[in-house]
């Protein structure tokens, strides 16, 4: 069933780590490429149509937005919406400044329980999404791999290009089929999510893993 949540706000954006808010509840994060749907996806998981706002310029966002999301059945958590990478007008030293902006807070945020990374199943995945699992592998982060949009696709498609995709990435388990339109796979998606938060919950109260 459905997570159902009862409060889901806007805490703060953030420029660097002097920004982030003081640690608490299990953060997700959620990356992707700048078009592939991560603001859309927030707000379908909390059922709020503007929570995270939806640019109409992709790459706008070039900031940390932190989120407080209370299920009705479940303990707090934080989504992050980390700026999108991948789009075409950026010079090196943008580049720069979003390496220096998310890899701190990857890498060094302890309440951080997973990261959600979010792909566009119509098209094959590049370097960018390789190389965005391959770096938070080598952080020690979980990653939850989303294919967005799956609603673009043919009933018939969706399983097949699930799994063309589960092999293209190495995955262990097929991505989650996720659609902001339809709400399919918010279930499976907030499942996996949940049990994310759940190892930083034991390890907060110094329980084995």
């Amino acid at each position: 069933m459905e997570v159902e949540v009862v409060i889901a706000e806007f805490l703060t954006s953030a420029a660097g780590p002097s920004g982030w808010p003081a640690a608490g509840p299990p953060e997700i994060a959620f990356a992707g490429r700048s078009n592939v749907g991560k603001s859309s996806t927030i707000n379908a998981l909390c059922a709020r149509r503007g929570l995270a706002l939806v640019s109409s310029t992709p790459g706008k966002t070039r900031l940390l937005n932190f989120f407080r999301v209370v299920p009705k059945d479940g303990p707090e958590l934080r989504f992050v919406d980390l700026p999108g990478y991948g789009y075409a007008k950026v010079n090196k030293s943008e580049r720069a400044a979003f390496q220096a902006l998310v890899e701190p807070y990857v890498k060094r945020r302890e309440t951080l329980a997973g990261v959600v990374a979010l792909c566009d199943p119509r098209r094959e995945p590049g370097a960018e999404e390789h190389d965005l699992l391959e770096w938070l592998d080598a952080a020690g982060r979980p990653a939850v791999v989303a294919a967005t949009k799956i609603d673009k696709l043919a009933r018939h498609e969706r399983k097949p290009t699930l799994e063309r995709l589960r092999a293209a990435l190495a995955l262990r388990r097929a991505p989650v089929g996720l659609s902001a339109t339809t709400r399919e796979g918010l279930d499976e998606l907030w499942a996996r999510l949940l049990s994310l938060a759940a190892a930083v919950r034991r390890a907060q109260a110094g329980e084995p893993a």
